[in-house]
């Protein structure tokens, strides 16, 4: 005699279903976005030869990318949440495909900042867009370990990324070109074909899956409409959200995450580069592959971690103390060290930040959390302005190389306090979050909106 499914349990096969078919997808589009914005560190030195860009512009232009990402971020989950995932983010790699490629035609300072900021522009939306669409598929119990599968993203992007971006630096000379142009083009152009791609591809929500079963579906929206049901801040308006003290406070937990993150992954080929005692190539590019491969390693286990144990506060203090110490060690001049440092550094900052999006969505849901997801990673984002300037005055204010890796690790530890604290707040633990609720009710109760 058969056993009747419970819901949970039909729910659990439609997440399986969603996961196999979407999580790939969604990984590749990040893995391109991810390889987009950070190939700008494969090119550096040879870019800067060939276009006369010196060291303070590119440090401001690898920034300023977030200055337009950051504008744009809430208004674009808002159209997102209104006309669909499918053709948001459809749109967003086709058009920020084409302006990565732009760049092989950069030939002085101005049009080096101006494509920076118009791919920040046309970039915007794209992260917290996947964040706000993994919520209409998986519940809170299954959340982490996703959003960890997704999060591979940027270990692969370096992984593979970074030996096909030593390869096309590589062809420098070919057909006229320069390598740092072969590598524009190509990789720009590989995000315009995705993107194309995700127009026949996406789903927009589960009721939408004709490839999962209906009696599965039905369960699996039943159990993330009870689940939203639950929320303070479920039906909130996204302006009254954007002033929540709990959103506000994890939005300067991202942000000193970021500023670790950036100024570490825009500098690591040429810190590698450095170590070795050799050009930035093929070499460099396998070698700088390493701390991604840890960092996939990290993600593939303690995001899954997080979720079957509940914690995710301490967690997340902890891998970020450590991600610290990675940044600060690497200072050494040992290629040994220095690589092994980096790669402690990456699994820290990588996995922590599955763990951390599982925070906003204990409290928040809908076109609240399409907002509150965008604010979230916007400001945080602004810390991928900070951190190569930051970087750059700390090495030039005290006339030390090592100086700018000792601001970004305190930056780390900052980050792990703050986790610390959001324990203390209820967000950051598995306990019901009394007081962010207590929190969204005592700001619903001052607005006026």
């Amino acid at each position: 005699m058969e056993s009747v499914m419970t819901r949970q349990q039909l729910a659990d096969q439609a997440m399986d279903k969603a996961q196999k078919k979407l999580v790939p997808f969604i990984l590749l589009m990040y893995v391109l976005a991810f390889l987009d914005r950070a190939n700008i560190g494969f090119a550096k030195q040879a870019f800067q030869v060939d276009t006369g860009i010196s060291d303070a512009a590119f440090a401001l232009g690898a920034g300023i990318f977030f200055l337009g990402y950051a504008v744009f971020e809430v208004p674009s989950n808002i159209i997102m949440h209104h006309v669909g995932a499918r053709m948001w983010l459809a749109r967003i790699m086709i058009t920020w495909g084409l302006v990565a490629a732009a760049f092989a035609w950069v030939t002085n300072e101005t049009m080096f900042l101006a494509l920076r900021v118009l791919l920040g522009i046309c970039e915007a939306g794209f992260f917290p867009g996947i964040i706000y669409y993994l919520t209409f598929w998986f519940t809170s119990s299954r959340r982490s370990s996703v959003m960890g599968l997704f999060y591979f993203g940027a270990p692969l992007s370096f992984i593979f990324g970074s030996p096909l971006s030593g390869i096309l630096m590589d062809m420098d000379g070919v057909l006229g070109f320069h390598g740092w142009q072969w590598m524009f083009v190509v990789e720009g152009l590989l995000a315009t074909l995705v993107g194309i791609w995700a127009l026949s591809y996406l789903v927009d929500k589960p009721s939408n899956a004709t490839w999962i079963p209906n009696e599965e579906r039905q369960a699996l929206i039943a159990e993330l409409e009870d689940e939203n049901a639950n929320k303070p801040q479920g039906h909130a308006s996204p302006l009254k959200v954007l002033g929540n003290p709990m959103v506000l406070f994890l939005c300067a937990i991202y942000f000193m995450i970021q500023i670790s993150v950036y100024g570490v992954t825009f500098y690591l080929p040429t810190q590698v580069a450095a170590m070795m005692g050799k050009k930035v190539g093929f070499a460099v590019g396998v070698v700088s592959a390493i701390p991604w491969v840890c960092a996939l390693i990290a993600n593939a286990t303690i995001p899954r971690y997080s979720d079957r144990s509940g914690k995710r506060g301490i967690l997340a203090a902890g891998l970020m103390f450590f991600a610290g110490l990675g940044v600060i060690a690497s200072a050494t001049g040992s290629p040994v060290i220095g690589v092994a440092a980096l790669s402690l550094a990456t699994a820290g900052y990588f996995s922590c930040q599955p763990v951390f999006w599982t925070m906003p969505s204990r409290f928040l849901s809908g076109v609240a959390a399409a907002s509150a997801i965008a604010l979230i990673n916007s400001v945080g984002n602004l810390g991928g302005f900070i951190a190569p300037n930051l970087r750059v005055w700390a090495e030039q204010t005290f006339h030390n190389p090592s100086a700018g890796l000792y601001a970004l690790g305190s930056a780390a530890f900052v980050a792990a306090l703050l986790f610390i604290i959001s324990i203390a707040l209820g967000i950051g633990s598995n306990t019901p979050p009394t007081i962010a609720r207590r929190a969204s009710e005592n700001q619903g109760a001052q607005s006026t909106l």
